[in-house]
C-alpha cells in the first residue's frame, strides 16, 4: 500500500495524512510501516511549522526591549492569519527623524511577514499632549498644527512602510464622536492610585510638581485606541509601556483578547548619549538631503554604530553584524561598515543614485580626492563687502558659534578648498564658490552671493 493515501492542506503546502478509514491493511507489519512513515512526515511538518514561527519571532524580537507576552504572540502567529499591528504617532512636529523609524522599521518587518499595519495618527491625543517622560505639562497643539503635521507624516511614512499593507487612521474618528458622558465612563475604568504608579507621574507628585487632570486621560485615550482598532499587537517606545499596558486592560474590559505589547528602545542621537531629538539637534531627518544623511551617519561613534545597525538596518542581519564585529576586531576599518549603513539609509529615504552621489561627494571632501561637485551647492547670502571666515562658518552651520569657529581656526582645523586657513581674519567675497571644511567630516560646498 502507499503510505498516507489521503492529503490535507496545511500551512500552504499539501501534506500527507494518516491512513483513513476504509483503507485495507493487508498485514500488521505493513500497517505499522505506513503509520511510522506518516508519523515521520507529520513530525517533519511540525518542525517546519515551528521553525518558521521561531524565525518570525526572532525577526520580530530583533532590537526589541520587551515583548509582553511572548507566548501570546507565538499563539497568534500560529493562527496563520494577518495580525493587526498598531503604532500611534502624535503629530507634534512636522518632520520625522531616524528615531521615529525604529518603530516604522519594526512595523515594516511585520508587513514583510504578511501582517496588516495600522499607522495611527493621534490627531485627538496630539491636542492633549503626551506626558510620557516629561517633568512638566506639555503644551497642547492647536487643531490646525496637528492636521498640518499629520499631512507631512502621511507623506513620509511610506518611505519605510508598504502602502498596500498599511491603514492610516486618525483617532478623532472615534473620539470625535464621544460624548462627555462617554469620556467620564472611560475615565472611571482606572483609579488615580493606578495612574500614580506611572514613573513620571510618581516623580512629579513626589516633587510637588503639578499634574493636570487631562494628562491622566492620555494613557486611557491611547489605550482605548487599541479597543477601537481591535489591535493584536501594539508597538511603542520603552517610555510608552504604561500606556501600552493600559490598552491590554481596556481590551479585556471590552471583551477583546488583550493585545501583545512590544516595546522598542529609544534611539540615541548623534551625540551618543541623549535620545534622538530635534530640540537637541542630535537627529537625522528622513527628509534631509542624501548628503546630510551620509555625512551625519559617518560621524556616529564606532560603538553607537552597532546600536544603529540593530535598530535601523534591514540589510545587515544579526548574524552578519556579529561577523562584522569579528572582522573589525581583526583589523577591518569600521568606516567600511559605517559607510554601508549610510548607503542603506540614504537609499531608503531617497534612491540608490542619490546615495551613490552623496557617498562620492563625501569621499571627495574627506579624502581630498575625487569630484567635490558631487556635493550639493549651497547659496549663502553675505554682505557686499564680504564676510570674515569665522562668521561665515557659523552662517553656513559648520560651527555653532563664532567663538567655536575661532577656536577651530586656532587649531588649524579649518580648510578652504583643501588648504588650511592660516589667517583667522580672512574675508571671503561674494562670488566665491568652493568647499569649506571644519575637521575631517564637517563640510559644505558653498557659493557666496551678495545680500
Amino acid at each position: 500500500m502507499t503510505p498516507c493515501p489521503a492529503f490535507i492542506e496545511r500551512s500552504g503546502e499539501v501534506l500527507p495524512q494518516l491512513p483513513v478509514q476504509g483503507v485495507v491493511v493487508q498485514d500488521v507489519e505493513s500497517f505499522l510501516e505506513a503509520l511510522l512513515a506518516c508519523a515521520a512526515l507529520i513530525g517533519i511538518e511540525h518542525q517546519i511549522h515551528v521553525s518558521s514561527i521561531e524565525e518570525a519571532l526572532a525577526l520580530i524580537g530583533r532590537g526589541a526591549d520587551e515583548i509582553l507576552k511572548l507566548e501570546d504572540l507565538r499563539a497568534r502567529l500560529q493562527e496563520g492569519r494577518p495580525l493587526r499591528i498598531k503604532a500611534g504617532f502624535d503629530p507634534t512636529a512636522p518632520d520625522l527623524h531616524l528615531g521615529h523609524t525604529v518603530l516604522l522599521n519594526k512595523m515594516r518587518q511585520f508587513q514583510d511577514l504578511g501582517h496588516q499595519v495600522i499607522f495611527l495618527i493621534g490627531d485627538f491625543t496630539g491636542m492633549i499632549g503626551d506626558p510620557s517622560g516629561k517633568s512638566l505639562t506639555r503644551k497642547p497643539l492647536s487643531r490646525d498644527d496637528v492636521l498640518a503635521n499629520a499631512r507631512t507624516y502621511e507623506e513620509q511614512v511610506f518611505k519605510v512602510l508598504d502602502r498596500s499593507r498599511t491603514e492610516v487612521r486618525f483617532n478623532s474618528e472615534w473620539f470625535g464622536k464621544m460624548s462627555a458622558a462617554d469620556m467620564i465612563r472611560l475615565a472611571g475604568q482606572h483609579t488615580v492610585a493606578r495612574m500614580l504608579e506611572r514613573d513620571d507621574f510618581a516623580k512629579r507628585y513626589a516633587a510637588q510638581q503639578s499634574i493636570a487632570i487631562h494628562e491622566f486621560l492620555y494613557p486611557l485615550v491611547q489605550g482605548y485606541d487599541s479597543v477601537a482598532l481591535e489591535a493584536d499587537v501594539e508597538l511603542g517606545g520603552t517610555d510608552q509601556k504604561f500606556n501600552l499596558l493600559m490598552g491590554r486592560g481596556l481590551q479585556e474590559h471590552h471583551g477583546q483578547k488583550p493585545q501583545v505589547v512590544l516595546t522598542m528602545p529609544l534611539l540615541e542621537g548623534l551625540d551618543g548619549v541623549n535620545k534622538m531629538s530635534k530640540s537637541l539637534g542630535n537627529y537625522i531627518g528622513i527628509s534631509e538631503p542624501a548628503i546630510d544623511i551620509v555625512t551625519k551617519t559617518m560621524k556616529v561613534d564606532d560603538a553607537l554604530m552597532w546600536r544603529w545597525i540593530e535598530l535601523l538596518s534591514f540589510d545587515i542581519s544579526q548574524a552578519e553584524a556579529a561577523s562584522l564585529r569579528e572582522q573589525i576586531a581583526a583589523g577591518l576599518n569600521p568606516r567600511v561598515v559605517k559607510l554601508r549603513l549610510a548607503r542603506e539609509l540614504a537609499t531608503r529615504f531617497h534612491d540608490a543614485a542619490a546615495a551613490e552621489q552623496a557617498i562620492a561627494g563625501w569621499e571627495a571632501a574627506v579624502t581630498g580626492q575625487g569630484d567635490i561637485t558631487q556635493l550639493p551647492l549651497q547659496d549663502v547670502a553675505i554682505p557686499a563687502e564680504g564676510l570674515r571666515i569665522a562668521a561665515l562658518l557659523t552662517a553656513v552651520g559648520l560651527t555653532p558659534s563664532n567663538s567655536e569657529a575661532n577656536r577651530k581656526l586656532k587649531e588649524r582645523a579649518v580648510k578652504v578648498d583643501g588648504e588650511v586657513v592660516e589667517d583667522g581674519q580672512q574675508v571671503l567675497q561674494p562670488g566665491f564658490e568652493g568647499l569649506l571644511q571644519v575637521g575631517k567630516r564637517t563640510f559644505a560646498r558653498v557659493r557666496l552671493v551678495a545680500a
